[in-house]
């Protein structure tokens, strides 16, 4: 019998994140305290579930729109102008989809052709390098730099286009580092993108989630609006990871390219959770603050905590991760790890799962209560303390 498997698929890696989950799992101890699950520990605030809940009752069990309800991609737009200064047609230049995974995946897919180069700057979310991979692509991975806070300069970007470059994957504000790009970061790498003639796949899920400075669009620069492809959700704004809704915005020429792959392979996204959205845009603005609010007590509770454990960090000003270093130890990633896990009962997700570039870190999630993450600090250290007697 013939080899029934794709040989493309077989060469992309499982992910990362995935094993340590499994190895929690498989020790069904209820001991472990693990720091590793991006998803919010709010639950999807009240009034959006009622919303949903109610559209149940009223029988809105059928399909709706391939690009989600209009009413959906209304309300979208009114949010994006409100927060961001930011304006797409309604009926052409925003897709609701499947999350916003499902969004990154089209997008590639709708983009780029065989042989093609897409930049992916690292450590970032690990769909993007096998989703570029699946559509036909190159990936070209910029390693960012513990000394730029992981920030994309625009001298790593020159350094990575080539003729064979069409598509930059920006993943700000970051998963797994925390790190921001501000208007000047971005205004530099315009530059470069415009010289060069590249399109922007701009992966903004945590743009709420800033704790300086309000989140900047690259869309916002000028001359990007008509090169990017915005990606946005409600899974970590709204604490709404299960209802599985995302939505993309753009030139109307890319989205309609995107849309009939959402037409083909999704059909369209939950009806339930497009009209609970509806109702999270509209009133959940404090829901928001509040959650945000919550986070950055988290995320200086534990700036704090690892300086005085000695252990180097930088300070994280977006999503709800922090990625402190573990180099001085002379251990990799997946042994330190491995070891505070088996040793200390804590899970948490090295930082090579998120690229090369991610060796020596850990991407610790403060998506946690503040008394969960007190009793983890203590257990790592405790960790650290017996490894600093060794080093």
């Amino acid at each position: 019998m013939r080899n029934p498997l794709s040989n493309t698929i077989v060469t992309i890696k499982p992910s990362g994140i995935r094993k340590y989950f499994d190895i929690v799992s498989e020790m069904n101890d209820p001991d472990v305290i693990s720091l590793g699950v991006g998803e919010p520990d709010f639950e999807t605030p009240w009034h959006i579930r009622d919303e949903g809940i109610y559209s149940l009752e009223k029988g809105r069990t059928f399909y709706t729109a391939n690009a989600g309800l209009l009413e959906l991609r209304e309300e979208i737009n009114r949010y994006l102008n409100r927060r961001f200064d930011l304006n797409y047609d309604p009926k052409d230049g925003i897709l609701v989809t499947v999350g916003g995974s499902e969004a990154i995946d089209i997008a590639l897919r709708a983009m780029v052709d065989p042989g093609d180069e897409v930049i992916i700057p690292q450590p970032s979310y690990v769909s993007y390098e096998p989703c570029a991979v699946l559509a036909g692509a190159k990936p070209v991975i910029i390693e960012l730099k513990n000394e730029n806070q992981f920030r994309l300069t625009a001298a790593e970007l020159e350094a990575a286009v080539t003729e064979r470059t069409k598509v930059l994957i920006l993943p700000f504000p970051n998963n797994p580092t925390g790190a921001v790009m501000e208007r000047k970061d971005l205004e530099e790498i315009a530059e470069v993108i415009e010289r060069h003639d590249l399109f922007v796949l701009s992966d903004e899920i945590y743009a709420e989630l800033c704790y300086t400075d309000k989140h900047v669009s690259i869309a916002n620069i000028p001359g990007m609006w008509e090169r990017t492809i915005l990606i946005n959700g409600f899974s970590k704004s709204y604490a709404m990871t299960g209802w599985r809704l995302g939505y993309a915005c753009g030139p109307k020429a890319i989205i309609e390219q995107m849309y009939k792959i959402h037409q083909f392979c999704i059909m369209c996204a939950p009806t339930t959770s497009q009209y609970a959205a509806i109702d999270a845009l509209r009133n959940g603005d404090s829901d928001v603050q509040m959650m945000r609010d919550s986070y950055n007590q988290r995320r200086r509770y534990l700036v704090n905590a690892f300086q005085e454990m000695g252990l180097e960090c930088f300070e994280p000003f977006g999503a709800f991760y922090i990625f402190p270093c573990v180099k001085q130890f002379g251990m990799t990633s997946d042994e330190f790890a491995s070891r505070l896990l088996h040793e200390e009962k804590l899970a948490v997700v090295p930082g090579n799962a998120f690229g090369d570039s991610g060796e020596g870190f850990l991407r610790i999630s403060y998506a946690y209560s503040l008394e969960n993450l007190k009793k983890a600090i203590a257990r790592l250290e405790r960790f650290v303390s017996r490894l600093k007697q060794t080093v």
